[in-house]
């Protein structure tokens, strides 16, 4: 308070010599949640009347951090967290060669056996959605150009590779995290000021649209193809505009999912099968994003 300045009523308590119990009764009130700044009461924002406000703020963060940062647009990468380098997978295979020598006949171990092979042919994804971030990440005038950015789950697997071909490079990535029941960690190769962990998936999967001007999908499980269908459904209703969505790994993607099937079925339209295009490799997938855009007559970069 300035000198001279007059002391207005509400700056200082009920006198105790006015009422004895005014300071304990003040200091009652003052703990009560309900003194408490809505801001700051935890409880009443995690509560369920209080959702609406999470579901905006869940927006609202990363929306003004990436403005902020001036990302334009994203390229999106999706694939399986379980999908890690070779050296890595390397190990686990050779850990299990180890054990099922001890247990020739324990069917578990020879089912992970299988399952570790299998990983290790699927490593050559890492190193290709790595390729593929740096590829992204060396497209724009400096490391400070953000208008065409990588942006993945923030996990491990694919989405660390595709960060890490961004740092590889100098670049910027985003990761969108999403908080789980389980202890969980970014991967290490996010651009930390735009790493953002979410409450709500569907925030989280409106912010890999909202500024997307292509999906690259590698091999993945239930995430990836809740992440793909919900795009190809957005696409196929109209309710998101048209962009390159990019299959890597045909062989995979055809045992996975039977397109030419929901055709002949008559549960797409012929025309479905268009909205996505295989790729071998990011080489070929980055290529295509870009003749794509360019045909519209809207190229990435101008």
């Amino acid at each position: 308070m300035k000198k001279n300045e007059t002391v207005l009523p509400w700056e200082h308590p009920k006198l105790q010599e006015e009422d004895p119990q005014s300071l304990k009764l003040i200091k009652t009130i003052m703990k009560s949640p309900t003194y408490t700044m809505a801001e700051e009461d935890m409880d009443f924002l995690n509560s369920y009347e209080a959702r609406g406000i999470r579901l905006e703020l869940d927006y609202l963060k990363p929306e003004l951090k990436m403005k902020e940062y001036g990302v334009e647009h994203t390229i999106v990468v999706f694939g399986s967290a379980r999908i890690v380098e070779k050296e890595t997978a390397m190990k686990r295979l050779s850990t299990l060669q180890e054990m099922l020598q001890k247990k020739p006949n324990d069917r578990d171990l020879l089912h992970e056996l299988y399952v570790a092979e299998r990983m290790v042919g699927k490593s050559i994804y890492y190193d290709d959605a790595r390729k593929f971030g740096q590829l992204v990440g060396k497209s724009g005038k400096s490391a400070e150009d953000c208008r065409v950015t990588i942006m993945t789950g923030g996990g491990p697997g694919i989405m660390e590779a595709a960060n890490r071909g961004a740092y590889d490079v100098g670049a910027k990535s985003i990761g969108l995290n999403i908080k789980l029941p389980h202890e969980q960690y970014p991967n290490p190769y996010i651009t930390p000021d735009l790493c953002f962990l979410f409450r709500y998936f569907a925030i989280r999967k409106l912010h890999f649209l909202n500024r997307a001007k292509a999906l690259v999908i590698y091999p993945g499980g239930f995430g990836t193809f809740d992440e793909l269908f919900e795009t190809l459904t957005l696409i196929q209703t109209r309710k998101t505009q048209k962009i390159p969505v990019v299959l890597i790994g045909k062989s995979y993607w055809d045992k996975a999912i039977d397109f030419e099937f929901l055709k002949d079925e008559g549960v797409i339209a012929p025309q479905d099968l268009n909205i996505t295009i295989f790729a071998d490799n990011a080489d070929e997938a980055w290529k295509h994003i870009l003749a794509w855009h360019k045909k519209q007559g809207n190229p990435l970069y101008n």
